[in-house]
């Protein structure tokens, strides 16, 4: 029997928390940009202020505030020794220069993106005007009025009712993580998104799907169980073109925001 499409349904209100913002272990590369592109089309102001708190607290001490105290450098005036494309810049973050002061640095691609994006847009770039994110007060709110651990796990402590957020610090970047707060229906990934199934004797099983291929699917579900169902067996199946996450533009201040950010860009994983 051929499955009926339905797009109408929802599961677990307000439970897919980020679901929206997280692929397997897929980097969010910004559109359009290729590895042999000098630059990216569009530097995301989310990201140009991460990459500003982090040259403030890892460059500053060899390049000074304005990039500018290393000999033949001037990052402010786009002046630079070795560099021409914007994985030039990654590569000479992450690998150092040989036989100079340039030591390797061990940032993630969230961080890498911030990075790249601040040194291309330094000369513009206005600290005054920059929201710094409190990440103890952030994760009070995830906790908290967010309710996010209602769904989500950190580092396998919660439920599975969501995506494990332990490491999504490195898996997105500031923009899309600011992004996915505001308009988490704008932003979720075909990938994440629910499923609901009908067996053929009408019940009804909706849940965060794990695994798919031509015969099978794997979820979890309203109960966390573990299950797989075999198409054959199904009624109707279909991928929910919705996402049960809840905005947060109109539940938290800009400031609030900014600290929930803060804090799902701490979390890089178990070292």
């Amino acid at each position: 029997m051929k499955l009926r499409n339905c797009v109408s349904g929802g599961w677990l209100a307000q439970c897919s928390f980020f679901a929206a913002i997280i692929i397997g272990t897929a980097v969010y590369v910004p559109a359009g940009y290729s590895q042999g592109q000098d630059r990216a089309p569009q530097y995301f102001p989310a990201d140009i202020q991460y990459g500003a708190q982090i040259f403030a607290t890892q460059c500053t001490p060899c390049h000074g505030v304005n990039g500018d105290q290393i000999p033949g450098v001037n990052f402010r005036a786009g002046q630079f020794k070795r560099v021409i494309s914007d994985n030039d810049l990654r590569l000479t973050v992450t690998n150092g220069v040989p036989g100079t002061g340039m030591l390797p640095f061990t940032f993630g691609a969230s961080e890498l993106t911030g990075i790249v994006a601040y040194l291309r847009n330094m000369n513009s770039f206005n600290a005054r005007g920059m929201m710094i994110g409190d990440a103890s007060h952030g994760r009070a709110l995830f906790e908290g009025a967010g309710n996010c651990t209602g769904c989500h796990a950190v580092n396998g402590k919660g439920p599975r009712l969501a995506p494990d957020l332990g490491d999504i610090g490195t898996l997105r970047t500031a923009d899309l993580i600011q992004r996915t707060l505001v308009d988490p229906a704008g932003t979720i990934l075909p990938a994440n998104r629910p499923v609901r199934a009908v067996t053929k004797d009408g019940k009804v099983i909706s849940g965060r799907r794990l695994n798919e291929d031509t015969y099978s699917v794997q979820l979890i579900d309203e109960q966390e169980h573990l299950t797989s169902l075999s198409k054959a067996d199904l009624r109707e199946y279909a991928v929910l073109k919705t996402t049960t996450m809840p905005s947060y533009k109109d539940k938290f201040s800009a400031q609030e925001l900014a600290d929930l950010a803060a804090y799902l860009l701490s979390l890089k994983g178990v070292k």
